[in-house]
């Protein structure tokens, strides 16, 4: 089977969150199970841009509205991420070394879609299935079923897989000229609330609908920023996927980036010799229990009730525990978490940015991961912390609540049920007592290292609703 990802971000190669490292391992172990699997993302001025070496397999113009922008379509020579990598180079648009937030991000990944289906319509080869993620390629479904220009793909189907239903890439119908002619009376599939909505678009003209987590395809239902009665409107054709991680890049056995490697068999010492190296970066004991957030800094994630957290924890505590944080975001949240650097010297740092070889060191060295989120569609944090033989702090929702249970019940973990200070201090206080019962906390641990959440099984379910979506469309 032919398999073309689109997407705005893909690990190594650009990454903000979870979206990059979904769609820097899926496509590998589809590719393993003997599909032709290829992966287009935008060409952005990153490392690994500059770093690998690529060949331009395809130039051209594509029409923006009024505009002419210049493309080239440039395929990654190595192969080493283990299937096929386009990126699609719009110089005046994405030459710039952030993936997000700019003004014009309305015209760069609208652009994107289009240069994306200008050079499909070119292949001598077609995809058997496009498949989406996220409102960054909402538009190519709608496009290629209603637009002229792309009458030739009307046949190839799409799916679109739902990461985060919060970003929905909605703009004005002053900017619908951006878009290639079509019928008008087409027109009701783009809107919602009077606005032009990506992921609406999408959800409308796709052949299915996936989100990474059986819970927030429920969730969604009654809470998705204001797309309840269409996702109501759509369970037909819906379902909830739960991510996978790749555990060649996330294995404590053999990660290149750890100060020593351990397995479930080596668990104390492993952990132990990287919690020490850890808390030496941040001059913190090792002796106390290390709990680490890494993530964004976002109310979403529950970032915004980290300094309270921290400060009533420590306080309470005074000298026994240790906190560590990694992440970017909110302006005001970093600047409240460094404020708090000199209170709690020796017992607390924050590392304002994103670094992939401190985060495995942080999974590795740390002895409880805090998820506190209001809104988790999958969530891979936790799996990566049980990978590692950390306990993970959750909060009861979406894919959270899919994985994780409570030690009390038997579980991998410590959950509570409200994004607050009281809640989350409360499951700390219950964590700090499981630490010190060592059996128990042991068993946790091992258990979560033994815990299966490859991409195997989930690559090949994709694969069997793949199928099912052709099968439904030479029927009719």
């Amino acid at each position: 089977m032919e398999i073309l990802h689109v997407g705005a971000e893909c690990y190594p190669a650009a990454k903000v969150g979870g979206l990059a490292d979904v769609i820097g391992s899926l496509p590998k172990y589809q590719n393993n199970a003997g599909n032709n699997v290829s992966v287009a993302i935008p060409c952005y001025q990153t490392a690994f841009r500059l770093e690998n070496n690529f060949e331009c397999i395809h130039s051209g113009k594509l029409k923006l509205g009024h505009f002419n922008f210049p493309y080239s379509v440039l395929k990654e020579t190595s192969d080493k991420l283990g299937f096929e990598l386009y990126l699609i180079e719009i110089p005046e648009l994405f030459d710039r070394s952030n993936i997000y937030n700019y003004r014009d991000d309305t015209e760069r990944f609208l652009s994107f879609q289009i240069a994306v289906l200008d050079w499909i319509c070119g292949l001598n080869v077609m995809p058997d299935i496009i498949h989406c993620h996220d409102h960054h390629t909402g538009l190519i479904p709608f496009m290629k079923k209603y637009c002229p220009k792309y009458e030739k793909l009307k046949d190839i189907p799409t799916i679109i897989t739902i990461h985060n239903g919060i970003y929905q890439g909605i703009f004005t119908f002053n900017k619908l000229y951006y878009l290639p002619e079509f019928d008008l009376i087409n027109i009701k599939e783009l809107e919602w609330n009077n606005c032009i909505n990506s992921l609406v678009a999408a959800v409308k003209c796709v052949d299915e609908i996936t989100t990474v987590s059986t819970s927030y395809l429920n969730e969604i239902n009654y809470s998705a920023n204001g797309l309840e009665t269409l996702f109501q409107r759509v369970k037909h054709k819906s379902r909830g996927i739960l991510n996978g991680i790749d555990l060649d890049v996330w294995d404590p056995n053999s990660d290149p980036m750890l100060e020593k490697n351990y397995s479930v068999n080596t668990i104390n010492e492993g952990k132990q010799k990287n919690k020490e190296k850890l808390c030496s970066l941040f001059n913190m004991n090792p002796a106390k229990p290390l709990f680490s957030f890494i993530g964004r800094l976002y109310d979403e994630k529950g970032a915004d009730l980290l300094p309270k957290v921290i400060s009533s924890v420590l306080t309470a505590y005074k000298d026994e525990i240790n906190f560590l944080i990694l992440g970017y975001g909110d302006i005001e949240i970093e600047n409240q978490l460094k404020q708090l650097l000199e209170v709690y010297k020796g017992n607390y740092h924050v590392h304002i940015g994103y670094d992939e070889e401190l985060a495995h060191k942080t999974y590795a060295g740390s002895d409880f991961i805090l998820i506190p989120s209001r809104i988790e569609p999958c969530g891979l944090n936790q799996m990566y912390a049980m990978r590692y033989g950390t306990v993970p702090i959750v909060r009861r929702t979406g894919g959270l609540k899919d994985i994780i249970t409570d030690f009390e019940d038997n579980g991998n973990g410590i959950c509570h049920d409200q994004a607050s200070v009281e809640d989350i201090c409360d499951a700390i206080h219950r964590a700090v007592g499981l630490y010190l019962d060592k059996e128990a906390y042991g068993q946790i641990r091992i258990k979560g290292m033994n815990t299966d959440h490859s991409w195997e099984h989930v690559s090949q379910e994709y694969i069997e609703l793949y199928n099912l979506i052709i099968a439904k469309r030479h029927e009719n």
